[in-house]
């Protein structure tokens, strides 16, 4: 597990636990740190990619069917994230960090939760999202199906595999 390089350097902001963290103690191979209130805590920053949490395939068909309102071309972390905070408004924070030249980053978000569970998190959130979209669609049978799959998919077993074919424990993951 990844520590913070340096603590207590650069600016500083309070995290959703009560604790603070210098932003110079962030980089962007970092998933999570230990506290010093005894929890760990994600980091995820709009850099990295949603191949993070999700198959690229999946993310290839997210980004072919959602439209963003933003000026985002495609679906990215950055609305992935947007989720998790509508959701979780007190157990993330999300920083604007762009004028940091030391992070290397736009955004940056740290959660109450470990990066384990953040995974959970989104993957929950984007079956919701996915449910909602065929809940609207015209086709019965694929709304059948949907939701017969959907009663079989277990998200732990899902992060657990997911998680165990990328190197989440090395700097760099990358694609199984």
């Amino acid at each position: 597990m990844t520590s913070p390089r340096v603590p207590g350097a650069g600016d500083r902001f309070e995290l959703p636990c009560g604790e603070s963290v210098g932003l110079s103690t962030l980089d962007m191979g970092m998933r999570e740190f230990d506290c010093d209130c005894g929890d760990t805590h994600a980091v995820v920053m709009d850099v990295h990619p949603p191949g993070r949490f999700l198959p690229e395939f999946l993310v290839d068909v997210l980004r072919e069917t959602v439209e963003t309102t933003d000026e985002a071309d495609q679906l990215g972390t950055v609305h992935l994230m947007g989720i998790v905070l509508e959701e979780f408004p007190d157990a993330v924070l999300a920083k604007d960090v762009e004028d940091d030249g030391d992070i290397g980053c736009g955004l940056v978000w740290v959660t109450d939760f470990d990066s384990r569970r953040l995974h959970e998190i989104v993957v929950e959130l984007v079956v919701e999202l996915m449910e909602h979209a065929v809940s609207h669609a015209d086709d019965e049978a694929a709304i059948d199906a949907f939701e017969t799959e959907m009663a079989e998919f277990d998200v732990g077993e899902f992060v657990e595999t997911y998680r165990h074919q990328r190197d989440f424990e090395g700097e760099y993951d990358s694609a199984a």
